[in-house]
């Protein structure tokens, strides 16, 4: 995976996204012992204006000149299938902005914080996002106050509290 967010880096240097965050199930393996996954979820952000339709022709143009081959949503990087995600709403902005600089190896990379990666699956509520959300509240791998905080600023509180009363 090292070699797979150099190149997620690189596109970063050229410019191609202004930022990005390792998002979904590989994101919650830098937290909490989760299944294995099939694929890396890059949330990135672009230079695009509000409103304009958002293309990744740039980001695939740039990847398919490298070589890299393409398997329906997926870019096949370094044999890792990663799925590029622009950040689609406020919370998933506020996400990457708050992402966590780490070190994977021996590369820089970020990810999304324990407590976006929750809020972001209350949000989606698909049954693997309510599984891993269950993973963090019983592994108490996540700050509750500013938990509580993003579920409240974006309207997740009733949505998540429901979901706390199944467990």
């Amino acid at each position: 995976m090292e070699k797979t967010i150099q190149v997620i880096n690189q596109l970063k240097e050229e410019k191609l996204i202004l930022d990005y965050a390792i998002g979904g199930a590989i994101a919650s393996m830098f937290y909490i012992e989760v299944a294995t996954t099939f694929d890396l979820d890059i949330f990135i952000k672009m230079n695009i204006e509000k409103g304009k339709l958002i293309s990744l022709s740039p980001i695939y143009d740039w990847l398919k000149g490298k070589g890299y081959l393409f398997e329906k949503e997926h870019v096949m990087i370094e044999g890792i299938p990663v799925q590029f995600i622009p950040s689609y709403n406020e919370l998933t902005e506020e996400a990457l902005l708050n992402s966590k600089s780490t070190i994977y190896e021996d590369t820089n990379t970020k990810v999304i914080r324990p407590e976006y990666l929750v809020a972001i699956m209350i949000d989606t509520f698909r049954a693997k996002d309510k599984e891993r959300a269950l993973k963090f509240i019983e592994a108490q791998e996540i700050n509750d106050k500013l938990l509580q905080t993003i579920l409240v600023k974006y309207n997740l509180t009733e949505k998540y509290n429901n979901f706390k009363k199944l467990l």
